[in-house]
């Protein structure tokens, strides 16, 4: 299995047998930053692929065979689509999962009351979704995250238990503030990259394409592209034989503390 402990275990051995052969056979010098750069390169798709479990476990996807998936928007409340977004998913009977920044809670706060009394949930995504949150030390992660709930609770009287980790990187120090927070770290099996896409066709298919029982979809709140197409993706979706239900129902997770 790969992961962080095996990993090291593998390439501290191979350092120290090469260290060995070195003695008897003159091992080239090129060999050790060859072998720091493989490191190097396992780390990173450990980091940046949330699915890998590399650090952690976290959840990307049920398992089932039954056809349902949950949809998740990240990085709201954002007052351009939020709530235009929850008129749709209202109108299509549609239940999901929001991820909210903290520090986009003030003046927001009616649009999570309205997250909230509409049927659907709301995750901890940071509460300062830092660029380099990611370089942060556990205790400093941990601050923030705190932070979040301390915003979302302020606002709606909610205590999230489950997170979603900015820009989907994980590492040994989010691994810590994520088991001391006492967190359930989300992921996704479908990236829609509405955040980059802007022709709605193109996401529209590429959504489309991934879909499979126990699919988890990201999209974002913040996205123009997402709202002009969701209207067509939830009754394609339906038309599919899907059933949309909301991310903790198909989970069995606990939502909040």
């Amino acid at each position: 299995m790969l992961n962080f402990r095996n990993t090291n275990i593998f390439f501290a051995a191979l350092l120290v047998a090469l260290i060995g052969l070195n003695t008897r056979y003159h091992i080239p010098f090129f060999v050790y930053p060859l072998l720091l750069f493989v490191y190097s390169l396992v780390l990173f798709y450990g980091c940046y692929f949330v699915h890998s479990n590399f650090f952690l476990p976290v959840i990307c996807s049920a398992i089932t065979d039954q056809k349902e998936i949950a949809l998740s928007f990240d990085d709201g409340p954002a007052h351009s689509y939020t709530p235009d977004i929850l008129d749709i998913l209202q109108k299509e009977k549609a239940e999901a999962a929001f991820f909210c920044i903290g520090s986009r809670i003030s003046g927001n706060e009616g649009i999570l009351k309205q997250i909230h009394q509409q049927g659907h949930i709301i995750g901890n995504h940071s509460y300062s979704h830092h660029f380099w949150f990611d370089m942060f030390s556990s205790r400093k992660m941990l601050a923030d995250l705190k932070d979040m709930d301390n915003a979302l609770e302020k606002a709606t009287g909610l205590s999230p238990k489950l997170f979603r980790p900015p820009y989907g990187v994980t590492n040994p120090n989010l691994k810590k503030a994520i088991i001391d927070g006492g967190y359930t770290p989300i992921g996704w099996n479908i990236r829609s990259l509405d955040t980059v896409i802007d022709d709605e066709q193109k996401l529209l298919k590429k959504i489309n394409d991934g879909i499979r029982p126990g699919a988890i979809i990201l999209f974002h709140d913040t996205s123009k592209t997402t709202l002009a197409i969701l209207p067509l993706f939830l009754r394609q979706v339906k038309e599919k034989g899907y059933k949309i239900v909301r991310l903790d129902k198909m989970l069995n997770l606990q939502a909040y503390a």
